[in-house]
């Protein structure tokens, strides 16, 4: 039995043995224009159980209803033409992953349960959600919630952020290698909204010994953000006061900076890099830097034609630099995964890149250095900042 068997026989198995909690559908590779996820669920609708599947493109979501039968055919349908190539249904048991990588070869894997409880069935239940907002401390003193624990009006996006951070984060820490700490370094942590997040799923949820230090530079906020710490009795959660560039720690496990500037980003993944993290998470934030070497030798190519257009040059100088930043952490022996992320009116930049460690043979080194020389010839470009830092 090949894997994509075993899969949807697991899925069967788990809606007979009522354990099923959903399953997401995710890194598509198909042709319907700007479908980026799918999502299912189960709902009662009529008295009558369906599968309620979430089509998330760009800019809208459809939601289409199907009994048990056709929703797993639809599932099953886009994982045999490889047009999703991950997917994980999350159980109360166990969530299982299921990968294809770009040579069609497939993966089959379980780790622990994000989810302990079945959700309701009913058709317009409040989402089940991995933080939930009772009786959470930071969140009220954060302001997402009043004291009895209901989300502001004017704070659910930022609630619902949270959720979706920790959700695509889940996966990729419950894969880790076993640390008897687990060391996290949150790089410019703001005001500690996701900080404080990732710390409750770490030490709530998935009961880790869990040491996470939040650097931000504004002192007001580092003041903030450990009154609020202690407030919460997390007492391992700190904020320390200063740049990312400054920030010294040999052990870090997981490193985070999201929305870092321009080369604070740089910054971030070489303090993780050299530190040999075993998760490296940034979502850039501005790219100036490649931007200008791009302006300063107008490099004639085929795409040369971009440059006349402030708006095209500004994109694909974001794609050059992140696209850059990718090759030189997969040369340092880590494998990524660049994929959006969710915004709101306080983090508009929507790219995550994620970095795993694993290991690279001499000839993939080769390869990876030989296209990231290619790419700076092409695009006019003498020096990329973290391969500055990294002396490349």
């Amino acid at each position: 039995m090949n894997h994509l068997h075993q899969y949807i026989n697991i899925l069967k198995k788990s809606f007979n043995e009522n354990t099923f909690v959903k399953l997401s559908l995710s890194n598509y590779k198909g042709q319907i224009p700007d479908l980026k996820n799918c999502y299912v669920k189960r709902i009662q609708i009529k008295q009558e159980e369906k599968l309620s599947v979430t089509y998330r493109y760009k800019t809208k979501d459809i939601v289409k209803n199907y009994s048990h039968q056709d929703g797993i055919a639809v599932i099953e349908d886009f994982l045999t033409q490889e047009e999703f190539r991950n997917s994980t249904i999350f159980t109360i048991i166990n969530d299982t992953l299921f990968e294809i990588n770009n040579t069609s070869k497939t993966t089959l894997k379980t780790i622990k349960p994000t989810y302990t409880e079945i959700p309701s069935l009913e058709h317009n239940h409040q989402k089940n959600r991995i933080i939930t907002a009772n009786n959470k401390t930071y969140l009220h003193l954060l302001n997402i919630t009043d004291v009895n624990g209901n989300v502001h009006k004017n704070t659910q996006d930022k609630y619902k952020q949270i959720n979706r951070y920790i959700e695509l984060l889940s996966p990729l820490i419950t894969q880790l290698p076993k640390h008897k700490q687990l060391h996290v370094a949150d790089m410019g942590s703001g005001k500690g909204y996701l900080t404080f997040a990732l710390y409750d799923y770490l030490s709530t949820v998935l009961n880790l010994n869990a040491h996470i230090t939040g650097v931000e530079y504004r002192k007001d906020l580092v003041d903030l953000c450990n009154d609020i710490a202690k407030k919460s009795k997390f007492e391992h959660l700190k904020f320390k006061e200063g740049t990312i560039e400054s920030y010294n720690n040999d052990v870090i496990n997981i490193l985070i900076a999201l929305h870092a500037c321009d080369t604070a980003t740089d910054d971030a993944i070489y303090k993780g890099i050299t530190a040999n993290a075993d998760l490296i998470v940034v979502a850039p934030c501005c790219h100036k830097q490649i931007r200008r070497e791009i302006e300063k030798h107008k490099t004639k190519n085929e795409l040369d034609f971009l440059l006349k257009h402030g708006i095209f040059l500004e994109r694909q100088s974001e794609m050059v630099t992140d696209g850059l930043r990718s090759l030189i952490l997969e040369y340092f022996d880590y494998s990524t995964k660049v994929f959006e992320f969710i915004s709101d009116a306080h983090t508009p930049k929507n790219v995550m890149i994620v970095a795993e460690k694993k290991q690279k043979t001499e000839n993939q080194k080769t390869e990876i250095l030989n296209k990231i020389k290619e790419t700076k010839k092409y695009f006019g470009i003498e020096f990329h900042q973290l391969e500055k830092l990294m002396k490349m």
